[in-house]
């Protein structure tokens, strides 16, 4: 039988697939991963559509699913073995002038948030990135809301810090 959150969850899905997806290539590094992490949840979220509680925020349950689909594959990784990386300018599309030169410096930004440390990166994502609120990220990512702002206040100096050393 088919619940009305599991409707919501399915024609929510398609609205958000880019957002998870860029999250998925901000955990990862890596396009294939992304993707894999993208259908994961996807997969994930239909079959619990149940446990979504209409009114709530789709955005928050599906980056949490996707989320704890990380960390699982990560811990599981780690046991088996090492993971690759992929450059940024790799997963960047190039078409057109505009578009190289847009795609150059978020290539360049996305490097050095690639420099930063896992925790750093992915609340960079979230509260930067998608437009999450502090609080939001903390619920997301089951941490304090100090813990949100410490993340950024340090990713922030280390990005200031790689921009300085380029101009010299």
């Amino acid at each position: 039988m088919v619940t009305p959150g599991h409707e919501e969850v399915k024609s929510g899905l398609r609205v958000h697939l880019a957002a998870l997806w860029r999250y998925g290539l901000v955990l990862s590094r890596n396009r294939d991963t992304a993707e894999e992490l993208v259908q994961a949840t996807c997969l994930r979220a239909l079959e619990r559509a149940e446990q979504f509680q209409s009114g709530t925020r789709l955005d928050r349950w599906l980056f949490t699913i996707l989320h704890s689909i990380w960390i699982n594959d990560l811990r599981a990784r780690r046991v088996r073995h090492g993971t690759g990386e992929v450059d940024a300018e790799i997963a960047l599309v190039v078409d057109g002038a505009h578009e190289i030169e847009t795609n150059i410096l978020a290539a360049q930004l996305l490097e050095r948030i690639g420099r930063l440390p896992e925790a750093q990166r992915e609340t960079v994502l979230l509260v930067y990135g998608e437009g999450y609120a502090y609080r939001e990220a903390a619920d997301l990512l089951g941490v304090p809301i100090g813990t949100i702002m410490s993340r950024l206040a340090a990713a922030r100096e280390k990005l200031a810090e790689t921009t300085e050393r380029g101009r010299d």
